[in-house]
């Protein structure tokens, strides 16, 4: 009896939880291009690939842009790399770009232009991994999948069991089961727009605001956990900035140059001053890893964005 107790509570608070969440977003949902009515996939996998590593007030600026000039996944598809690196200026990460037109190639040719709705098959695509892939059959296909990213985890954690700190996060496959459990069947792209939100305004990672949180009532976690600072991951620096930003400089410097140029032209329209000689042998060192990375392309002695 007691089992049995504990089981139809726990369905009781969960069923509390979903109701009170859901209520909470249709009066609070943040407006994004990407959460419009009946969104097309091909929305979503764009939409998705932009916000892995950029903030969503960006993305909502750069997805109309970028959907004007590829507005299809056909178009896209038959972008060069050039094409497709100009029309993501202002993202960062401009690899993301070309993985983007690859998984779109992969979708021409392997799936005649249209998106998979299989969670398996569109593992299979160029650069989409299990994220980006539940997110696609949720929100473009509305399947009940789960969906789960740095933010949802934290905040099914918090929700799951007591966390001591704010940087606590329980076990990924604990989380996993028990976001099965918890996803409503009849609005799995609603509900996980709505724990996404939470997790972005309120149930955030380092000042939860649990005294305005819509589930403090059924969160196990509500305004017992403490501050924790999580260390930063060192990144490779040069002058005090981190080399991933030289290299959206320098990929910027290449859009607005048309013409190949001379590694040394470049580097005095990048750089604040001239670099020595150790300098330059990492200036060039960095325009080769973006070489490999098939964002940039020797022209003879000179560069140039890659075609």
């Amino acid at each position: 009896m007691v089992g049995i107790y504990r089981r139809v509570h726990s369905n009781n608070l969960r069923m509390n939880l979903v109701r009170s969440l859901l209520a909470w977003y249709a009066a609070s949902a943040r407006n994004f291009p990407w959460r419009t009515p009946n969104v097309s996939p091909y929305v979503v996998l764009v939409s998705e690939t932009m916000l892995q590593q950029t903030q969503t007030s960006r993305v909502a600026e750069a997805l109309p842009r970028f959907l004007e000039r590829f507005p299809t996944i056909h178009d896209l598809a038959q972008a060069t790399n050039a094409d497709v690196v100009r029309q993501w200026k202002g993202m960062g990460y401009n690899s993301r770009a070309l993985r983007l037109r690859n998984a779109a190639q992969a979708v021409v040719r392997e799936h005649n232009g249209v998106i998979p709705s299989s969670v398996e098959v569109l593992r299979m695509l160029p650069g989409v991994g299990p994220y980006t892939s539940a997110a696609i059959a949720c929100f473009g296909y509305n399947q009940r999948v789960v969906v789960i990213d740095v933010n949802v985890r934290r905040v099914y954690s918090r929700w799951m069991r007591a966390q001591q700190t704010t940087a606590d996060v329980s076990a990924e496959f604990e989380v996993h089961a028990y976001a099965e459990a918890i996803i409503p069947h009849n609005a799995a792209a609603d509900w996980h727009h709505a724990v996404m939100d939470l997790g972005s305004t309120i149930c955030t990672a380092r000042s939860p605001g649990c005294s305005v949180c819509p589930v403090a009532l059924h969160c196990a976690s509500a305004g017992a956990l403490v501050p924790a600072q999580k260390p930063r991951k060192s990144e490779p620096m040069f002058r005090g900035t981190p080399r991933r930003i030289w290299r959206g400089r320098i990929i910027e410097a290449l859009r607005r140059q048309p013409a190949p140029i001379s590694p040394v032209e470049l580097q005095m329209r990048v750089m604040e001053s001239p670099l020595t000689t150790d300098e330059m042998a990492w200036f060039e060192d960095v325009l080769l890893r973006l070489v490999s990375d098939g964002l940039v392309a020797y022209s003879g002695a000179d560069v140039v964005l890659a075609q």
